[in-house]
């Protein structure tokens, strides 16, 4: 498909599919933690995911090219897409669904921020800036409030699994500027995701006797879980979004991300029975609605 300077009908259609995608993926991280300890999980899914990704690779006749060059920014982005998903995988284990999905996903404020120090040509504007400004005080809102999105009447949120989370989506911010300001931005998109999984793999399952027995109470659907968030998740998933970033305009995609979250809180309310009251609503409209901004594409100044 060629590439298009808007967003159509099949791209909308494919862009919110993806947002409610990314939401079951939550659910069902939250339910396969019951089966496997969640470090061992993510480092289970990212050996599979590294196997899926040589065999996708291999078969398109580009196999995986590991380079010198590329060795120090390819581990960096490798660490940081561990510590990611290990922060993750654990928020889902500590927290809830709703909560996590909130904090997850201000992951365009924490970009837009290293975006503006780092990065020539991303300066915050005043759109961006009111965006910031709206996000991080729904984050915060989310965070301060103990008793949003308790797990269940009379209970409260794990403050731990709320920092998690907020830690894993400054993670994904990190990944996201790697792969735009070293020079893995030279590099094809599935290498770029190859080379996280690739280092992520052993440094997770390594990690995963530090938190606990490896294995929890095993049934045939956590594996199904595993199997889906390496196949599906991981390989295809990722892959199907990096299409779309390379046919749409990247700010047009990047204003669905909104939707995700809330997705994300009403699975956790429906199949979950999480609870989900005012508080919780008022700041996820803040985070989407700093997101929406955020991703505003600007203006140009006429002459």
């Amino acid at each position: 498909m060629h590439r298009k300077d808007r967003i159509d009908m099949f791209g909308a259609v494919s862009l919110t599919g993806f947002a409610l995608f990314l939401a079951i993926n939550q659910v069902v991280i939250k339910l396969v933690n019951e089966g496997l300890q969640p470090v061992f999980f993510a480092g289970a899914r990212s050996a599979l995911a590294v196997l899926c990704l040589w065999a996708f690779m291999a078969w398109r006749g580009r196999p995986p090219r590991l380079t010198r060059a590329m060795a120090a920014p390819g581990l960096l982005i490798g660490l940081t897409f561990s510590a990611e998903f290990l922060l993750l995988f654990l928020a889902l284990d500590l927290t809830t669904v709703t909560r996590s999905a909130i904090l997850f996903y201000s992951m365009p404020v924490w970009m837009a921020i290293g975006a503006h120090l780092w990065m020539p040509g991303e300066k915050i504007g005043p759109a961006k800036a009111v965006g910031l400004a709206l996000a991080l005080a729904g984050v915060s809102w989310a965070m301060l409030d103990r008793g949003a999105g308790a797990p269940a009447p009379g209970q409260a949120p794990s403050l731990l699994g709320d920092l998690c989370a907020l830690g894993a989506a400054i993670g994904w911010a990190g990944t996201a500027l790697m792969a735009r300001a070293t020079k893995l931005r030279n590099e094809r998109p599935e290498m770029q995701l190859f080379w996280q999984v690739l280092v992520s793999a052993p440094v997770l399952l390594i990690a995963a006797p530090l938190f606990g027995p490896l294995i929890r109470e095993l049934q045939p659907i956590h594996i199904a879980g595993l199997v889906f968030h390496a196949v599906a998740v991981v390989s295809a998933g990722f892959m199907f979004w990096l299409w779309l970033l390379s046919v749409y305009p990247v700010s047009s995609v990047a204003s669905f991300s909104f939707l995700s979250p809330v997705f994300s809180v009403g699975l956790g309310w429906a199949l979950l029975g999480e609870q989900v009251g005012l508080s919780l609503i008022g700041a996820l409209a803040l985070v989407a609605a700093g997101i929406v901004l955020i991703n505003r594409p600007r203006r140009a100044v006429a002459l």
